[in-house]
């Protein structure tokens, strides 16, 4: 039996790098696969990891019909065993649904990689519908840290070190480099500091280092 299956956690905990892994061990086996993804901050149609690996991928766009391109690919004597789907908190919900109808009918392998929430903590719809769909859902065990030390549980968006909670929910941009403040980016956090909009930047100018961990280094 095929499943749909969304792994899921924080930026920076080795989503798109594990989706690269998933698709090495089924090619493997002789398995013949599609890569999709959105949105990635490598470019168009490209699966990118913080490791520094890539590949090419099919760009999910809001038009795109995934049970249509699957017939479509299968109609013309293609193979389809399974399908890795990254950046899937971008997928609207319908494209989701499409996906389970490539388990339910076809029985294609769905592997989903994404986040939960976006920099306001809420739930994006495609990971929302994963969420509600999915045979199984993983939190991914690969721990993001938090400026304090402590697990990252949130995503913040940043304007120049500083955290907005209002705007467009997608921008796309990359992890901050706290030692590098640049206009808009993202820091994972961990939920207190989250909640106190209070970023590596924000902490490195405001608090003393021997209260910083690290060894006053954020």
């Amino acid at each position: 039996m095929a499943d749909l299956l969304y792994f899921t956690g924080t930026m920076d905990c080795g989503k798109s790098t594990l989706a690269l892994q998933m698709d090495h061990n089924h090619k493997a086996r002789g398995r013949l696969g599609r890569i999709f993804t959105s949105n990635d901050r490598a470019g168009e149609s490209t699966l990118s990891s913080r490791l520094g690996l890539e590949v090419s991928a099919i760009e999910v766009r809001p038009d795109f019909d995934f049970w249509q391109y699957v017939v479509g690919e299968l109609t013309h004597g293609g193979r389809i065993d399974y399908v890795i789907c990254d950046e899937a908190q971008f997928y609207l919900p319908e494209q989701v649904e499409q996906l389970a109808r490539l388990v339910d009918e076809l029985q294609i392998d769905v592997f989903c990689f994404g986040i939960l929430t976006d920099f306001r903590a809420m739930l994006f719809p495609g990971s929302a519908r994963l969420v509600e769909l999915a045979d199984r859902m993983e939190l991914l065990q690969v721990e993001a840290l938090c400026w304090c030390g402590e697990r990252a549980t949130h995503n913040a968006r940043t304007v120049a070190g500083e955290m907005v909670t209002e705007g467009e929910q997608l921008v796309v941009g990359d992890i901050e480099d706290p030692s590098n403040v640049v206009e808009t980016a993202y820091e994972v956090l961990c939920r207190r500091h989250h909640r106190r909009k209070l970023t590596a930047a924000r902490a490195r100018a405001t608090l003393s280092p021997e209260v910083l961990p690290f060894g006053g280094a954020v």
